[in-house]
């Protein structure tokens, strides 16, 4: 539950209550002016609503200056949806298709990344108002004046009141990562050649602060654009480097290490220093990285032309040391493209695939996210579907029923809606229950104060600080029961209203809620769970299926080549994007569940080993090597298919007697919360090097590639074998 605090700090109360205030003064600033300094109702009305929709209804993740931006990005959108709202109200028929299309593209966006899907219900919202009766284009002036004018009030507000203290960015804990990675090295390049106990803590804590619940929503890498996506390779790249010097094997006992590995290793450690202070914004040129490629280079080069074989001790530190060096590289160069955008210098010779995102212009990039979530695998489209589909069939019956004030029904459907239908069910519970009582409420103050406005305006700005306090905080009965009593003393003084306007709003609720509760239960009903499952077993099959033909490709000794991985790109980015919904949904203790995210970042391990592996040539393996090879790839993918069957499958509680051995080079259980050790360098196991058989390069380099996968699929089982029954909810 630590992990999830960390992810989740800007919603303490004391945030809570200072977005409170900065709403209520925005919202009743423009209302009060609109109202009663130029007695224009219409724009009072849209400045109020313009603000709660973007600052209550939505949730922006950030500082007062992240979501200052966001609202600034999206006003132009703001504009479009109110003229569209305005112009479509002409027939229910005409709203009811604008509310399929615009809900469903609004709530398709949230693949975008945090930000995007915090703003969306506050677009929805702002469609919505004007799309009900009556038909007034001529208005339309006075609506965009009046929602432009609150978000002004509130883009201020954000930025000058009560401002909220940031904290650590994801670039820099990936520069404090990068900085244990020095640590690393300059251990690992000096006696005894390995890590100390104090420095595997440090790299243990250094990758798990990069976790996405660790980091907050505004600051998670999970945009669509180039920063976004070159931040998050960063991430993976310096939690790759930091695993692979963890468990890089020592030179053989009594023996100093080479000097070109120890050259490859001292640049690893002072491009890893360059880059943490690129990140940092202490340094400018990463000239390290540069001597570091160079190097990387000229090691492999001799490792494809080298005639004679090498000993099991050269040739697995050889090739873990090449592997060390490319997750250094790939950190340098995904940080050069985090820090400077389009304007990076990356060298030729880059691998086009892995940072096929560079240079690319936004338009295209936020094409290449939508794209590959248009289907019904993706969480992010089922949401859409769902969403659309509710608020389409709550503008059909409040059109054709013609409800009183029926955007409170959509208001409802919009904001009682979940992801599962179980979630929405307790939500609508709690929701009504709230709703009645601060409908009752209202009533009694509606009946005792009658039409005297002044009332209302004194009470308002009070209400409306408390309602958006104890709302996030309290849940969505306080937060339903107190906004009862926001519309209705702005309504008070909008028009002669009575008790029965209280009654009115538990109906449309109901409506709305009874809508929500049914597209729940018919589109998806299990929101993410069922395709995580699903997307990341499937994930670990093409894993698996990547792993048996490269192998085969470096037995049968086939000439460099880029390998065709779609299917299994694919399959990782729908993974990430159910892992991703899974996070912001109630999760009941799953004791036994794998670790999600480890398999995906096994995913993404398996992606660059397999082109590292066949970009260069190789001679064709003798038998008794390519039996080695075969059996540990058979070992690995063995367990690789066992960890989807477990993914697949949602057993009630952690079992053990079906799980796989572990295969050669898998780590023992870890020990005091810290990651298992990797299995020595002699290679255990049915298929054993001895210290004087002698290999080419390639096959040195498979082999560690598959131990490290070895390694990686095995984090992904552990909590499978806890005994503890170690729950998903607390490794996350």
């Amino acid at each position: 539950m630590g992990a999830e605090r960390d992810g989740r700090a800007g919603r303490g109360p004391g945030t809570v209550a200072r977005r409170a205030i900065r709403t209520t003064l925005a919202a009743c600033g423009g209302f009060y002016l609109f109202l009663y300094g130029l007695d224009q109702p219409v724009a009072a009305t849209y400045a109020l609503f313009g603000v709660v929709s973007m600052a209550a209804l939505s949730h922006i993740p950030g500082t007062g200056r992240q979501r200052a931006a966001v609202m600034v990005r999206t006003t132009p959108a703001i504009w479009l949806l109110v003229t569209a709202g305005t112009f479509l109200a002409v027939r229910t028929w005409t709203a009811v298709a604008g509310m399929l299309l615009i809900g469903f593209v609004l709530a398709f966006v949230a693949a975008a990344g945090p930000r995007a899907a915090g703003a969306t219900p506050g677009l929805q919202l702002l469609y919505i108002m004007p799309s009900f009766p009556p038909y007034a284009p001529d208005t339309l002036g006075q609506r965009l004046l009046g929602v432009t004018f609150g978000l002004v009030l509130l883009v201020l507000a954000e930025l000058l009141v009560l401002p909220e203290p940031r904290g650590p960015t994801y670039g820099q804990r990936a520069a404090e990562a990068g900085r244990v990675a020095v640590r690393c090295a300059d251990e690992l390049g000096r006696a005894p050649y390995t890590l100390s106990a104090a420095t595997v803590a440090a790299v243990h804590e250094a990758g798990e602060s990069l976790r996405p619940l660790r980091i907050d929503e505004a600051d998670r890498p999970a945009g669509p654009g180039l920063r976004d996506r070159a931040l998050a390779h960063t991430g993976l790249a310096v939690r790759t480097l930091l695993a692979r010097m963890q468990h890089l094997p020592p030179p053989p006992p009594g023996k100093a290490p080479l000097k070109p590995g120890a050259d490859l290793l001292d640049a690893v450690g002072r491009a890893a220093a360059a880059t943490a202070a690129l990140l940092s914004g202490t340094g400018r040129a990463n000239d390290e990285a540069l001597t570091l490629r160079r190097l990387r280079e000229e090691a492999g080069d001799r490792a494809e032309h080298e005639r004679q074989g090498l000993t099991a001790a050269r040739g697995r530190r050889r090739a873990a040391l090449l592997e060390v060096a490319d997750a250094a590289v790939a950190y340098a160069d995904a940080s050069q493209l985090a820090v400077r955008g389009r304007r990076a210098r990356i060298p030729g010779g880059v691998d086009s695939v892995r940072f096929w995102y560079a240079g690319r212009g936004a338009p295209l990039l936020w094409w290449h996210r939508l794209w590959a979530h248009a289907g019904p695998r993706s969480v992010y489209f089922q949401n859409a579907v769902r969403i659309a589909l509710a608020l389409g069939a709550a503008r059909t019956v409040a059109g054709v029923e013609s409800l009183p004030h029926g955007f409170w029904a959509m208001l409802a459907v919009l904001s009682l809606t979940r992801t599962t239908a179980a979630q929405t069910r307790a939500t609508v519970r709690q929701a009504l229950a709230g709703t009645l009582l601060g409908a009752l409420l209202a009533a009694g103050v509606l009946a005792l104060v009658g039409g005297r406005t002044t009332v209302y305006a004194l009470v308002l700005p009070v209400v409306m600080v408390v309602a958006f306090r104890v709302g996030p905080v309290r849940g969505v009965g306080w937060a339903q029961g107190m906004f009862t009593l926001v519309v209705s003393f702005v309504f008070a003084q909008l028009a002669p209203v009575t008790w029965r306007l209280a009654e009115v709003r538990i109906m449309d609720v109901i409506i709305g809620s009874m809508i929500g509760v049914v597209f729940g239960l018919l589109a998806w009903p299990r929101g993410a769970q069922a395709e995580l499952h699903r997307a990341v077993a499937e994930l670990l099959e093409r894993e698996a299926e990547t792993v048996e033909r490269t192998t085969a490709a470096v037995v049968a000794g086939v000439p460099g080549t880029t390998p065709d991985d779609r299917a299994l790109q694919r399959a990782l980015s729908l993974a990430e994007s159910a892992y991703a919904q899974r996070q912001g949904e109630p999760r009941a203790p799953a004791q036994g569940a794998p670790d999600w995210q480890a398999a995906m970042m096994t995913g993404h391990h398996v992606l660059w080993g397999s082109r590292r592996l066949l970009a260069r040539s190789g001679p064709v393996l003798d038998p008794v090597h390519r039996d080695r090879l075969g059996g540990r790839t058979s070992e690995l993918v063995a367990a690789m298919y066992a960890a989807s069957r477990r993914a697949r499958s949602e057993p009630p509680a952690a079992t053990t007697g079906w799980l796989p051995p572990r295969a050669a080079g898998a780590p023992p259980p870890s020990t005091a919360g810290q990651p298992p050790p990797e299995a020595g360098a002699g290679g255990q196991g049915p298929y054993p090097d001895t210290p004087e058989s002698v290999a080419p390069s390639r096959y040195f380099g498979a082999l560690a590639w598959l131990e490290s996968l070895a390694v990686d699929v095995e984090r992904v089982l552990e909590p499978c074998r806890a005994p503890s029954g170690e729950s998903e909810e607390s490794r996350k």
